[in-house]
């Protein structure tokens, strides 16, 4: 029983924060023609933009998730944000931007956090190889200390890009409350009374990242279960 408690302490800690994310994300698309004089999240994105000198900056929509490509110089929106007039659209739009920002100042934390996340990938890379090889190498050498340097390895890494995401939680908040947030509020984009609910959105976008790090902790202490039988 003890056991089973903490597991359900530590799914609760894991999956909360990712569903209060898609809460509040949720709650401000409607109404969902709130903004639609004044445009939808991609034509906000690319006034946002040109009014910093961004012009070189594309707005585009994907289906992957709002994201800044640093490469490709694009700001990108999922279709309910790109095409969408809702409070929630026109926030995590002014959020990306935010990060599109930062890339043009080259911020030390941006540009760390560009490394920190290649890092992360290889990381992700090494781990489900390893993971996947352990047991053919096991099967190979029969040597169980060969199997277990390989999990080993693909654990570490695993661990390794958790925390990368987790570690770029700064880079998150700054786009959220030192970028967008002061961009609302000075350029007069929000209807009265909708900033105070924009500073939620606007910690949700932040939140982004730490709901996908705890999901991919959650995997990791999967790996080690199974590991261990």
């Amino acid at each position: 029983m003890f056991w089973i408690v903490i597991l359900i302490i530590i799914a609760l800690c894991v999956f909360l924060p990712g569903l209060w994310v898609k809460h509040v994300m949720e709650k401000y698309r409607q109404p969902a023609d709130r903004y639609r004089k004044q445009g939808n999240g991609g034509e906000l994105a690319r006034h946002l933009l040109d009014s910093f000198g961004l012009e070189n900056v594309d707005v585009e929509e994907t289906p992957v998730g709002d994201h800044y490509d640093p490469v490709a110089k694009a700001v990108r929106l999922t279709p309910d944000n790109y095409s969408g007039y809702s409070l929630t659209a026109v926030t995590v739009a002014a959020h990306e931007v935010g990060h599109a920002i930062q890339d043009s100042r080259g911020e030390p934390l941006f540009l760390a956090r560009q490394k920190l996340v290649k890092t992360a990938m290889v990381g992700e890379r090494i781990a489900g190889i390893m993971l996947v090889a352990a047991p053919i190498v096991l099967l190979l050498t029969r040597v169980p200390q060969a199997g277990a340097i390989t999990i080993i390895i693909g654990v570490v890494s695993m661990a390794l890009s958790t925390m990368v995401h987790l570690l770029t939680l700064p880079v998150e908040f700054d786009a959220s409350y030192g970028k967008a947030l002061p961009i609302l509020q000075k350029g007069g984009y929000l209807h009265d009374g909708d900033m105070v609910h924009a500073e939620k959105i606007l910690k949700a976008a932040a939140l982004t990242y730490v709901a996908a790090s705890l999901t991919s902790l959650l995997n990791l202490g999967r790996w080690i279960a199974v590991l261990r039988r």
